[in-house]
């Protein structure tokens, strides 16, 4: 069992403090032991206070000194829990606690450690246990349940504060907000920890625990430059190393060579200065070369102990520095693969040995394989920051992309600006490309070039490339270095000839990209440079758009190192060439988009002028008297417009107009309703049939259905207004062609319109009319009618296309037969003005049968020109009703249009509605016209341009008129019962044929006519007797049956 005296001793061995029993100076009085059990102690160490009053020579202190977790002391020696456990006085458990007597206080030790925050750190560094500093680095993960929800909200702040050292997102901002490697080393800061203290620790270590600490201590450091810096350190400690050196292998596998890290540091050396030294050095040296290269290329461990006899050795470097070099130890540093990625070399002994002895080389080795993982981590971890870094500069530049649309020099400004933050140049070019020049040239005295070709895997240009023609370059944007300003100017002959200039536009010819490190020699002749500073090295690559086409050349000229660009910035730069022609292309057809907006302005105007009708036009409508609805029959469903003029065709629309009271209610002013109808006549194109009198007549059915049709009633005055401003405006610029011809055509107006392509175009033709100078009737509504007014324009005109009817004619037929009668709702109303809209467009069908059939050749007409075009541009085949050679057609298809499209819409209309049934019965009279004229057509007695027989029908044919023997039975069919009745007659006589062709009969006319047919006649009027034509196989002869 231990004494008192050796429990004390350990006691101020721990706290690192003199225990005096001296009752009178009060030193060390008593201490009180508080009862605790041993789970208890186990549990609650975290809150164990020491009180101690401390005697110094000169005076007394009072100090209290206390250590818990919350202030990461977490203090849990097992010497003093063992003693405190162990130590009884007067039989009772007590710690002794220090009397407070002699003035010691809570306060005078508060305001002590303010004035000195650091003796705690300190102590802890120089005096304390590695066990203790490393439990003080590592928190507690579970705390006693006797701890306040208070101290808990603490703790777990602490917890978030000390995290084990990681890769987290805290650890990587700061990483990447700090410039300095020696604030972002993650290990405690030594900068008021004497190195002689950090020695004299380690010293006192065994030789396992001295390894695993230095191992620790590198093992999660991800600064590159802080890790060699420690290895080059801890490796001094371990070997009693002088100094060393670090080196790293960089470049391909083909052309490896060793960069210094780190360059002759020592134990005393700081790593911003080691750091520096080898910025300045800037040795490289090539695998094989030197002591260093010879390890990197065979991975042998080199120990030399006279370096001056080793014909490897480099004394020169010991000449610039003045230090002699005797020992030398150098070994390769291998990752997991076995791979060389760098030597470390140490130099001498500190402790007077005149070699590093095989125990120095098995610790060297073990201790940088260990490093060797390390290097690795970290030179991964530092290509992840730089990819992060990078990426978000290409993600600055797409920002800035987006925002710089409207100004070109403000783009390539950034974008020069980004370049040269990114690849640390000197100065930064950008050519731009006249694409639209018709000039050519080529480039002069241009040979074989040394230079590198990344596409060409680095081969040299061959000399067919010297007669590459090359674009004008119309704009150049130059970065100063010193400045950091863009110049922009137009290129001279003198900058073309230059070698930049010259490099750019090879470049722009053949689209390679050139890192070139020596630009003397790549022009193979003596350069005269002009610039204050000379071309180094240079890396140019072509800019291209979108379509891959060289829009321009990107220059970064002189590496800021003095070396030239490696294949990392190549690629890196080629990423960015990317956002760099998204980006000046995107601009460059923005400021073109802006040019031909003003254009399209100007057209615009000089349209609405001509667009707009004159003023002597408008006056004279204006003046002139508008004759009675009545006297234009607009109130009937079998109104023509063919005997009215082309001034009557205004004042019925104006009649309109003004029976419906929509001047009135509207507050439209006169004059500018007379206006507005000439405009929208002037913008009728002359086509055959959709012209402005189709317009017209569109109106005056919606007109007759809203008055005599009675449908005003399920319309508001906005809507009866909107209908007939549609009405008028449904076919506005119609070019005689439908929407399908648009899409073969591949038109501007399919482009811009990919569905209802025409009806599209007739709206936004509406609109321009509307809001020209002094046509807007609508300038008196308020922002809620011309809304409403506007929506129900659209939409009507829109219902005219068929396609648009099909879709929706079903869902008006289910509404029909549901015995619908509430139109009212918003979705019922903008579907009946639809089918009103598609009811008007088609109504020609229902007009007289002399009115009828003149329009039915009107719209044939149109049709034939479409085909025509067809054939013509398009080298297609038309469809039926728009081949002209199939003419003879129409009625069928006539017959056929009448069946799908009208007669279904009408009978609906009609049965709903039933004041508009003149429309179906029109409809439906002049389907019996069509069918009895599709009849004579298919037996051959007319075509499109005779629909009678009164006149004899003639075909100018190339061959004569053959005649033929015929056979007339003359029937009375009176009384069909009665044969006797019948009278047969038997003539010879002549008939022309009047077939096409003089073809013979097709087989469905054989079969119809080879029925009986009996025709009532009557033998008193017999000019109007009809007239049927049989062939019989059995005669060669024609039988008439009259």
């Amino acid at each position: 069992m231990e004494t008192e005296d050796e429990m004390e001793e350990e006691l101020s061995e721990a706290t690192g403090m003199e225990v005096n029993h001296n009752n009178n100076l009060g030193n060390f009085e008593t201490m009180r032991i508080s009862p605790r059990t041993s789970e208890e102690d186990e549990e609650s160490n975290d809150h164990l206070e020491i009180n101690l009053q401390v005697k110094t020579k000169n005076e007394r202190e009072e100090s209290k000194l206390s250590l818990s977790t919350s202030m990461k002391t977490d203090i849990k020696e097992k010497e003093i829990a063992r003693l405190c456990r162990s130590k009884r006085i007067c039989g009772q458990d007590t710690i002794h606690e220090y009397d407070e007597d002699d003035g010691l206080t809570m306060e005078r030790v508060g305001r002590y450690m303010e004035a000195h925050p650091n003796v705690v750190e300190t102590w802890l560094y120089e005096k304390g246990s590695l066990e203790l500093r490393q439990r003080l680095q590592t928190p507690r993960l579970e705390r006693t349940k006797s701890i306040t929800s208070t101290s808990c909200q603490d703790q777990e702040g602490i917890l978030s504060r000390t995290k084990r050292n990681s890769v987290t997102s805290d650890l990587f901002q700061t990483w990447l907000s700090t410039s300095s490697p020696a604030k972002r080393s993650r290990s405690p800061s030594r900068a008021s920890i004497s190195l002689m203290g950090r020695r004299e620790e380690l010293n006192r270590l065994d030789e396992s625990d001295l390894f695993m600490e230095l191992i620790r201590d590198v093992a999660n450091e991800l600064d590159i430059n802080v890790l060699c810096h420690k290895i080059l350190v801890n490796v001094g400690i371990l070997t009693c190393a002088d100094r060393g050196s670090l080196f790293l292998a960089k470049g391909p596998l083909e052309d490896r060579y060793l960069v210094a890290k780190l360059f002759d540091v020592t134990q005393d050396t700081e790593l911003e200065e080691a750091v520096q030294r080898a910025k300045n050095e800037e040795i490289k040296i090539p695998f094989g070369v030197g002591i260093a290269g010879y390890v990197a290329q065979t991975k042998e461990i080199i120990n030399i102990k006279d370096a001056y006899k080793d014909p490897r050795f480099n004394s020169a470097i010991d000449m610039r520095t003045g230090y002699k070099t005797t020992l030398i130890l150098s070994m390769p540093i291998c990752n997991y693969e076995g791979d060389v990625i760098g030597v470390a070399q140490i130099i001498n002994k500190t402790n007077g040995s005149n070699e590093f002895t095989e125990r120095d080389v098995e610790v060297f080795q073990r201790y940088l394989t260990f490093c060797g993982i390390g290097i690795q981590n970290a030179q991964l971890f530092e290509l992840s920051v730089q990819e992060y870094r990078r990426n978000q500069i290409l993600l600055n530049l797409a920002r800035n992309i987006f925002e710089e649309q409207n100004n070109l020099e403000c783009l390539v400004t950034k974008i020069m600006t980004e370049a040269k933050e990114l690849l640390k140049c000197e100065r930064c070019a950008v050519y731009l490309l006249d694409l639209d020049c018709g000039e050519a040239g080529h480039l002069e005295k241009i040979v074989e070039r040394p230079g590198k070709s990344i596409q060409e895997n680095r081969k040299p240009l061959s000399r067919r490339e010297s007669s590459i023609e090359s674009s004008k370059f119309t704009m150049i944007f130059e970065m100063d270095n010193e400045t950091q300003e863009a110049r922009v100017y137009r290129p001279s002959t003198n900058d073309l000839s230059s070698p930049l200039g010259q490099i750019a536009r090879y470049v722009a010819g053949t689209g390679q990209i050139l890192n070139i490190g020596d630009v003397t020699s790549w022009l193979k002749k003596d350069v005269v440079e002009t610039e204050k500073e000379p071309t180094r090295s240079i890396l140019c690559m072509p800019i291209a758009n979108g379509q891959r086409t060289v829009i321009g050349v990107a220059q970064l000229i002189n590496k800021d190192n003095g070396t030239s660009f490696t294949d990392s910035d190549v690629s890196i730069f080629e990423a960015f060439a990317i956002f760099c022609g998204l980006g000046i292309h995107n601009t460059q057809m923005y400021e073109s988009a802006c040019k031909l907006m003003a254009k399209q302005k100007v057209a615009l105007e000089c349209l609405s002028y001509h667009a707009t009708a004159n003023n002597d036009d408008a006056l004279k409508l204006t003046s002139d008297p508008i004759p009675s609805a009545k006297e234009f029959n607009l109130y009937s469903f079998t109104f023509t417009d063919f005997d009215l003029t082309d001034d009557d065709t205004c004042r019925a629309s104006i009649r309109m107009f003004e029976q419906c009271n929509l001047i009135h209610k509207f507050h439209i002013p006169y004059d500018i309703l007379c206006r507005w109808i000439l405009s929208v006549k002037k913008n009728y194109r002359p086509v055959k049939y959709h012209n402005w009198r189709h317009a017209l007549n569109v109106a005056q059915t919606m007109f007759a259905m809203l008055k005599t049709g009675k449908m005003e009633q399920f319309m508001t005055d906005l809507e009866i207004l909107g209908l007939l401003v549609a009405c008028l405006c449904h076919d506005l610029d119609h070019r005689g062609t439908n929407n399908a011809f648009q899409t073969k055509t591949e038109s501007p107006l399919a482009i811009l319109y990919s569905t209802s392509t025409m009806e599209h175009h007739h709206f936004d033709q509406c609109v321009m009319i509307l809001n020209s100078d002094s046509n807007n009737i609508f300038q008196n509504l308020s922002m809620e009618d011309y809304r409403r007014v506007m929506k129900v324009v659209e939409s009507a005109i829109l219902s005219t296309d068929l396609a648009v009817y099909f879709k929706k004619k079903n869902r008006f037929m289910e509404l029909v037969d549901e015995g619908e009668f509430d139109w009212q709702s918003e979705e019922k109303k903008e579907l009946l003005c639809g089918m009103m809209m598609t009811a008007c467009d088609v109504s020609a069908i229902a007009k007289p049968w002399e009115v009828q059939h003149r329009v039915a050749k009107l719209v044939a007409d149109e049709f034939f020109d479409q085909g025509d075009l067809e054939r013509l541009q398009l080298n297609q085949q038309p469809v039926a009703m728009m081949d002209r050679e199939r003419r003879d057609e129409l009625p069928q298809m006539q017959v056929g249009f009448i069946d799908v499209i009208c007669m279904p819409l009408y009978k609906v209309m009609a049965e709903t509605f039933p004041w508009i049934k003149p429309l179906y019965e029109g409809t439906k009279e002049n389907r019996k016209h069509w069918q009895d004229l599709a009849e004579k057509v298919e037996i051959g007695l007319t075509w499109i341009d005779r629909d009678t027989i009164e006149e004899p029908v003639e075909e100018f044919v190339s061959y004569e008129p053959r005649d033929i023997e015929f056979t007339v039975t003359t029937l009375n069919c009176a009384h069909p019962e009665r044969k006797d009745q019948v009278q047969e007659k038997s003539a010879l006589g002549k008939f022309t044929s009047f077939r096409k062709g003089g073809r013979s009969l097709g087989k469905g006319v054989r079969q119809r006519l080879s029925k009986s047919l009996y025709v009532k006649t009557n033998s008193e009027d017999t000019s109007k007797t009809k007239v049927l034509i049989s062939e019989r196989k059995s005669r060669n002869k024609l039988c008439l049956l009259i």
